[in-house]
């Protein structure tokens, strides 16, 4: 999904996951985690429609009164596990070139990914 950069990636959340398609897998997927940036009422209702737990962290400075009644479910050592995108995206970040608040077009954006990944392969393998 490409959009300016002024726009929150919680606001994404909803075409990005309309866009997000797996090949030959028909089920949505049974949980999502994500950070604190999409703890929203919106997404997390979004989410309850569409079958799929939300693992979210609750993000205590963008609530202005305390959540009542039953807490969210929350599973520490799931979250843990989103830590590989979080590395994937840091070296990703490394090129330099390769910023994604900055690039313009979908398919330049994937082709300079798919170059560094490339690149990061050949420097394991080599």
């Amino acid at each position: 999904m490409v959009a300016p950069a002024n726009v929150h990636d919680s606001r994404l959340y909803e075409p990005t996951l309309e866009a997000f398609e797996i090949p030959k897998v028909q089920d949505c997927p049974a949980v999502i985690s994500a950070d604190a940036a999409y703890d929203a009422r919106e997404i997390r209702q979004y989410n309850r429609n569409q079958g799929i737990k939300s693992n979210i962290l609750v993000n205590r400075r963008s609530r202005k009164q305390p959540k009542r009644g039953r807490p969210f479910w929350f599973d520490p050592e799931l979250h843990k596990k989103r830590n590989a995108v979080e590395r994937f995206f840091s070296w990703i970040e490394a090129f330099k070139k390769i910023v994604p608040r900055y690039e313009r077009y979908e398919h330049s954006f994937m082709g300079l990914i798919h170059l560094a990944c490339s690149v990061m392969i050949a420097r394991i393998l080599g």
